[in-house]
């Protein structure tokens, strides 16, 4: 089956690796010529996960969007959230008729407010059925060194998640499937808001006794959002939920613990993001949860505390410790 991997960064190269070792045909996009003509002079991605083998042979690689999708039948989108408008500016709806999207993204159209299944199917006319989410508890970091991963495919249609998650099966990915779009799609979003809170609070020397407490309360703050939003019933302890946070937050590859910890530590917001030079999801979603929020008003301290932290300036010290008083 031909698919098109949309995006440069570490998940999208995972996910070509995934594919081109289970013999899929491919295209990648990637925004810049350079990088483009890097992998396919060096057969690696010059910027993330060098360490991953390209096959050229079986990934043709594009800075072309409109080449990349023109002939694939499922295309996959691993761009980062904010910039998801600025990709797809280029397109017509007719480009994603009969195409099967699946979201590798962890993160919320900023201006729509919107995860990106809801964008899909609002502004590119995507039918629900067409659109999926690849969500984890997994890092690209170690999906490339091939250490056993798991990966939940969620699609309302589900036939279409059960045979995108054969494609990706293999030695070292097994694959779940799932019906709960929205359930998945923002508990991956909120994962990466309390995966800041978490490195905020390992930045200001709170121990493990405290983390457990607090990724505790986050856990139940995530199930109270989602339930607002898609009320239908879930296990918040499958691995999409729990699992997912629990590796987000303790994890040493994650973006959004090891900028929260920057930030815990006294690094204005601005220096953190430069010297990751990566972009930490959680940062722009924490305030567009704030946003939808104000519609649904479910109690969310841990979320209210990054948010305060990053957007008002509070003192991330004397943030946690009011937060502190409101765990239990």
């Amino acid at each position: 089956m031909s698919v098109a991997v949309i995006g440069g960064g570490s998940w999208a190269t995972a996910l070509v690796k995934i594919l081109s070792d289970n013999q899929h045909s491919i295209t990648w996009w990637v925004r810049r010529a350079r990088v483009a003509e890097k992998i396919c002079s060096d057969h690696h991605n010059p910027d993330y996960l060098s360490q991953v083998h390209i096959d050229v042979s079986k990934v043709k690689v594009t800075n072309q969007f409109s080449d990349a999708i023109r002939d694939a039948a499922t295309i996959i989108l691993a761009v980062p959230s904010a910039f998801l408008q600025d990709v797809l500016v280029t397109t017509d709806k007719t480009d994603f008729k009969t195409k099967i999207v699946f979201s590798a993204i962890k993160g919320i159209v900023p201006d729509k407010l919107m995860i990106v299944g809801e964008y899909l199917n609002k502004y590119l006319d995507v039918q629900s059925g067409n659109i999926g989410v690849i969500t984890g508890p997994c890092h690209a970091e170690e999906v490339a060194m091939e250490k056993l991963s798991y990966l939940t495919i969620a699609c309302s249609e589900i036939e279409n998640a059960r045979k995108f998650a054969a494609m990706l099966q293999c030695r070292y990915i097994r694959t779940t499937i799932s019906d709960d779009i929205y359930g998945t799609e923002y508990a991956a979003v909120l994962k990466n808001v309390i995966a800041i809170a978490s490195g905020i609070c390992h930045g200001l020397g709170y121990g493990d006794n405290f983390q457990a407490v607090l990724v505790s309360n986050a856990l139940q703050e995530i199930k109270r959002f989602i339930d607002a939003v898609h009320p239908i019933s879930r296990d918040i302890s499958d691995s999409a939920y729990l699992g997912d946070l629990l590796v987000t937050c303790y994890s040493q590859f994650s973006r959004n613990r090891t900028f929260g910890s920057m930030i815990g530590k006294g690094y204005s917001i601005a220096s953190a993001q430069l010297e990751m030079n990566m972009i930490a999801e959680g940062y722009y979603a924490v305030a567009c949860i704030q946003r939808i929020n104000e519609h649904i008003n479910t109690e969310m301290p841990v979320c209210q505390a990054v948010f305060n932290v990053l957007y008002k300036k509070s003192d991330p010290g004397e943030e946690i410790s009011r937060l502190a008083e409101r765990l239990k």
